[in-house]
């Protein structure tokens, strides 16, 4: 079942009527909004519901957590990447969103949205009007607004008696932090003191967590009675009862004061994370005065160990750790109290930025996987930096920017990644290595899209000032980008002018540093639609080795690509498959959509030369969909267009159009995630 509901990272408890509601409500209106204060549970109930609502969605349910994003502008891409769509078209986002929508009948969650209330407003707006088959749930603080929404308010969870959802939920947090408070909870006195702490604290689900992480410390009774003293404190006499709202900050209030000094200090600077982070980030971030890095791992343990901070993936893959919004809002206030929110944002900016060089100087190499797995679970953290820098450190922006050309080129970010480039260069001088990395990262994005103009010119502009530099890689590295920007249009000649054995020859560099790569790649591809298939296949076998002793995956499938071409071109039919079916293999391990729909079409024309008709269909119908999540088929390249059409052509010839037809529908419905 195609979606991509994250795991519910604690048991659920009660909601039984909620969740009927829900029930109906999906069935049978399109947009559902789930609203209440911070911490009532919005998003663990959209999440059971959701799971609920999966069998009757063709397509699948899609979660969009939206607490990270703070630029309104990227709210449609991070819906479309988390739908799968790579969106490598110049078309307008929203608008390629709409059209790969308008077919399915899936079920779209946006998680927390109440900061992005107008830019949600429109953009469901025009997904519901697109798309007949499209319901979309969200959680907010406040409601949308969008025509046609039906709001739900989602109360806290009753307390009335001792078979209460709120006291289960008080007792299982309870039990989860020390198993001896299953006594008091059993003797009768006990459940009823526990009763009248879910009383005190309205039956909120995050101030339950967050007292039943205290019970490894204290007995229920002395529990009751200091959360009385501090209600009490805070309490307005003419009121009966605290507004939930702040029943939710007093009872944060309360577990803060309870921390430990070093503990609060972490809370406070671990609240400059957008989303979740790792221990490393932590440490180097959040380290400095009474916190030295070296205690930094043991105080997070604390945090945890209080229900402060979640970890959202176990050690043993890498733990990594978030806090919920309500207490990250806490920590900002403290933060600002403290004076440093200005210098917690330059140091997690400038780690990310350090990052992101990093991950640049290690992609071509053994570390290729790991560090897409790494920037990939690290994308909130490079927004939040960028934007960061973009507006306080342009040159750094600039450098960053440039230095993730890699993950906007290869992993699918390209809308995003042309963005935050066009926005740091228009910031930065329009001078050295980083101005010239920066048009060299932007070229490419407009590459990828489709944009062959705009890579064409902006490739000038980047060898003129790469010449400047006197270092052969951006030289060659322009070298490519002009030469590819030529080539798709269909200019092979031009292109191995640009990038051939004799003008990589005059650049000189490392012939294993990525610019020299990327060249002989351009110069193999023209060769094959220059027909030259036996010297095309000496370029790219040379490529392939050099990436093998390289260690590297994403370029060295491309050889493969490019092996299956020529090899197609020779006649080597089977030879082809083989090669283009090691391309795919690579291409999946690290999420090239692009790459991937590049392949499918290519091994269809592989089988299709080799009589199997309907197995050609069925990928012709499978790469259809992936080049849908991309944009531009084919890139609107005539050679790449030839090879499909051709693979289609002997496909119908094979069995027939009636048969084609069905074997390519049946691909098309294959999912994409």
């Amino acid at each position: 079942m195609p979606g991509n509901l994250p795991p519910e990272t604690a048991s659920f408890v009660g909601r039984e009527r909620e969740l009927g509601l829900l029930h109906g409500l999906l069935r049978g209106q399109r947009l559902v909004t789930l609203t209440g204060v911070g911490g009532v549970g919005k998003s663990r109930l959209a999440l059971r519901a959701a799971a609920n609502a999966r069998p009757h969605r063709r397509d699948g349910v899609w979660w969009v957590e939206l607490s990270p994003l703070r630029d309104p502008e990227l709210l449609t891409a991070t819906v479309a990447h988390a739908l799968g769509l790579a969106h490598q078209s110049p078309r307008p986002l929203d608008e390629e969103l709409c059209a790969w929508m308008a077919d399915k009948e899936l079920l779209l969650v946006l998680d927390t949205c109440e900061h992005l209330v107008a830019a949600c407003r429109h953009l469901v707006g025009e997904l519901l009007q697109s798309a007949p088959g499209l319901t979309v749930l969200i959680t907010s603080r406040e409601p949308v607004g969008s025509s046609g929404e039906k709001v739900v308010e989602v109360s806290p969870l009753p307390c009335d008696g001792p078979d209460s959802d709120a006291l289960a939920l008080f007792r299982a947090r309870a039990l989860a932090a020390t198993p001896q408070a299953a006594a008091a909870f059993a003797d009768p006195e006990g459940a009823a003191v526990a009763l009248e702490v879910c009383r005190r604290l309205d039956g909120i689900p995050l101030a339950l967590e967050l007292a039943g992480a205290r019970m490894r410390l204290w007995t229920l009774e002395q529990m009751a009675q200091r959360l009385g003293v501090r209600f009490d404190l805070l309490s307005d006499t003419t009121a009966a009862r605290l507004p939930r709202h702040q029943t939710m900050r007093t009872a944060i209030g309360w577990s803060h004061e309870l921390c430990e000094p070093v503990e609060r200090l972490l809370w406070a600077r671990l609240s400059v994370f957008t989303g979740d982070f790792d221990v490393a980030a932590a440490r180097a971030v959040c380290s400095g005065g009474p916190l030295p890095a070296g205690r930094v791992e043991r105080v997070l343990s604390g945090l945890v160990a209080k229900s402060v901070v979640r970890i959202t993936r176990e050690r043993g893959a890498g733990a990594r750790y978030r806090m919920l919004d309500t207490i990250r809002e806490y920590g900002q206030d403290w933060l600002a109290e403290l004076g440093e929110v200005r210098t917690l944002a330059d140091r997690h900016a400038h780690w990310y930025a350090a990052l992101s060089q990093a991950a640049e100087r290690g992609w071509l190499g053994p570390g290729q996987v790991d560090w897409y797995r790494r920037m990939t679970a690290e994308h909130a953290q490079l927004r939040t930096a960028l934007e960061h820098l973009i507006g306080s450190d342009p040159a750094a922006a600039l450098e960053t920017a440039g230095a993730l050309w890699f993950f906007w080129f290869s992993c699918g970010h390209v809308h995003e990644g042309r963005g935050f480039v066009e926005r740091a260069l228009s910031a930065a001088p329009p001078t050295g290595a980083a101005y010239t990395q920066g048009l060299w990262a932007l070229g490419l994005t407009a590459l990828v899209q489709g944009d062959l103009e705009t890579a064409r010119r902006v490739g000038e502009e980047c060898a003129r000032a790469a010449a400047a530099l006197a270092d052969p890689e951006p030289e060659l590295r322009a070298a490519y980008l002009l030469a590819v920007a030529v080539l798709m249009p269909g200019d092979p000649v031009r292109a191995l002018a640009l990038a051939g054995p004799r003008a990589r020859a005059g650049h000189g560099g490392r012939t294993s540093g990525p610019g020299w790569l990327l060249c002989r790649l351009a110069t193999a591809y023209a060769l094959c639609d220059l027909g030259r298939f036996e010297e095309a296949m000496h370029e790219a076998g040379g490529l392939r080795e050099a990436c093998a002793e390289l260690g590297e995956r994403w370029l060295r499938a491309y050889a493969d690509y490019v092996l299956a071409v020529a090899a197609l071109g020779l006649g080597h039919h089977g030879e082809a498959a083989r090669h283009v079916r090691a391309m795919l293999s690579g291409k999946r391990l690290l999420g090239d959509r692009f790459g991937i729909a590049l392949g499918l079409d290519l091994l269809a024309a592989a089988v299709a030369a080799m009589g199997d008709g309907e197995l050609a269909a069925r990928l012709l119908g499978t790469g259809h969909a992936w080049w849908r999540t991309v944009g531009r088929p084919q890139m609107g390249s005539p050679s790449l267009t030839a090879l499909r059409d051709e693979g289609e052509r002997q496909a119908r010839a094979a069995i027939g159009d009636e048969a084609y037809e069905n074997a390519f529908l049946g691909g098309a419905s294959a999912p994409t995630g």
